[in-house]
């Protein structure tokens, strides 16, 4: 199948990119500037702006199977200004409603029936104990409601004809992963420990785990509206600092209080603070089986990945 993938030069669109392409589809990766690496067969980089619905990206619509909307800014990158978290939230709603007008202008019988556009599990907002599935309602911090405001913009293609999926992300454990790589550097100094006060669920997911739910996404036809994209061994944050000085052979004891971070982070504070028992009710739902998604597993196979 042909596939038109925004984003398809970051962590997680490379890893799908080499997915697809390895199987023998026609990936188009949407680019806002010219790639000179190169591709693997049967890919190929076409230039937009990410804002307008002009150019030649419009026309490779025209009879292609489905697309993947990965675009966005960094959200690890400090400080959240008030400028900052406003282009957060326009890197993301621009592209998504881009793409939707432009499947809007494709003529009908020739408009890709599915529409994946990523999302975060911070949608949820900090929720404690309370176990949360696809079917729970948003949160009210700044993610939770850039998170509405992304998935909004996406679910416009419904109406379409298109089967729209919206896979709300966890972090992603992968070796070039950069938040994977700020997490677990404090231990390798021998200073790592629980954040806070450790007690906040941790989502997480392996990246075979993020492609195989978009490959879900994309081929099972039962899938459609949101999808939580973690994995089931889910752990209180002062576990995970556990797990991780364990695969690491380090100590797991120095907590970092919530009021230093909120003091040197800000709002970004969030991002390690906050957490949400998320399960990924749907993915098991629909029998996707996990390739890495024990805790332990994952970290051992990440760390000597890297």
């Amino acid at each position: 199948m042909k596939v038109l993938i925004s984003g398809g030069s970051g962590f997680i669109g490379s890893h799908l990119v080499a997915s697809l392409a390895g199987d023998g589809h026609d990936v188009v990766v949407l680019t806002r500037r010219p790639e000179t690496k190169t591709l693997p067969s049967g890919v190929r980089y076409v230039t937009w702006d990410a804002r307008s619905v002009s150019g030649d990206w419009v026309k490779e619509l025209s009879g292609a199977q489905a697309v993947v909307n990965l675009a966005g800014a960094s959200i690890g990158t400090w400080p959240w200004t008030k400028r900052r978290m406003l282009e957060l939230i326009s890197s993301r709603v621009s592209p998504t409603t881009a793409l939707v007008q432009a499947l809007e202008r494709t003529p009908a019988m020739l408009r890709p029936p599915v529409f994946v556009s990523a999302s975060g599990i911070d949608y949820y907002g900090d929720r404690g104990d309370e176990v949360i599935t696809e079917e729970s309602g948003p949160g009210d911090s700044f993610l939770a409601e850039l998170g509405q405001q992304w998935e909004s913009a996406a679910q416009k293609a419904e109406p379409l004809g298109v089967r729209v999926v919206r896979i709300r992300t966890s972090m992603v454990f992968g070796p070039e992963a950069y938040a994977f790589r700020l997490l677990t550097l404090p231990f390798r100094f021998f200073v790592g420990g629980p954040l806070g006060n450790g007690r906040q669920w941790f989502t997480w997911i392996h990246v075979d785990d993020i492609v195989g739910l978009y490959r879900l996404a994309l081929e099972d036809r039962r899938v459609s509206g949101p999808l939580n994209g973690v994995a089931p061994d889910i752990r209180r944050q002062r576990d995970l600092a556990k797990e991780i000085g364990r695969v690491l052979h380090r100590p797991a004891l120095i907590p970092v209080p919530s009021f230093v971070l909120r003091l040197v982070l800000g709002k970004e504070a969030q991002l390690l603070l906050h957490g949400r028992h998320a399960e990924p009710a749907k993915a098991l739902g629909y029998g996707y089986r996990f390739r890495v998604g024990g805790l332990h597993e994952a970290l051992e196979e990440t760390l000597r990945r890297r």
